[in-house]
């Protein structure tokens, strides 16, 4: 569902009108991730055979959205590089030392939004400042509302999927290994995948 449509006029002059969908209109506002129901994850090759997944279990997050115009819709994330978890204690110890994320001297991983747009129908694309290990560079994420509800609480909820591509060695995540048979131990891409469950914020009195 998209958030606007146009309606043309058949005219020498036709100019753009916008028809805003009461729907999603509605949904305008600030919204806050409930962590509990959402996920921020990550799937790298490994060994070039197979693919190692992995989420980051603690981060928190509030998102703006204009039902009326997707482009003056923000969001702002912020993730803890030690709440890092593929399942394997070993190996989330070394994504938090210094070969990898070093989550002691950069404990939080931050995403900023500088731009957001209506691809089509339900999808979108929000772009921003991704920022590890005190590096910042521009990523775009492509998004699709899943939708909105009401849960047995009372809170007016809104959902988004979404995921991102990166080179890791863009933000200074370049350890690495060499294998014998060729190629390395750790894929440079790197694929960011967002299951994003937000609750509407009650309006100020």
């Amino acid at each position: 569902m998209g958030l606007f449509n146009r309606r043309t006029q058949d005219t020498a002059t036709a100019v753009a009108t916008l028809v805003v969908d009461p729907a999603l209109a509605a949904l305008t506002g600030d919204y806050t991730i409930d962590p509990a129901h959402s996920s921020i994850g990550f799937t790298v090759r490994h060994a070039m055979v197979t693919n190692v997944r992995g989420t980051f279990a603690d981060h928190e997050g509030t998102l703006h959205l204009d039902g009326t115009d997707p482009s003056r819709s923000t969001a702002s994330i912020d993730v803890k590089i030690a709440s890092v978890d593929t399942g394997i204690a070993d190996r989330d110890g070394h994504l938090r030392s210094g070969d990898f994320f070093d989550a002691e001297a950069f404990p939080l991983m931050t995403f900023r939004s500088t731009e957001a747009a209506q691809l089509g129908g339900g999808d979108y694309r929000i772009t921003g400042e991704l920022t590890i290990k005190d590096v910042t560079r521009p990523l775009s994420i492509d998004l699709e509302l899943g939708g909105a509800a009401t849960d047995p609480y009372g809170n007016e909820r809104v959902g988004f999927e979404g995921s991102a591509e990166i080179l890791r060695s863009d933000w200074g995540l370049t350890w690495n290994a060499a294998l014998e048979t060729g190629g390395v131990m750790v894929s440079d891409k790197v694929k960011l995948t967002f299951d994003i469950s937000a609750i509407k914020q009650a309006k100020q009195a």
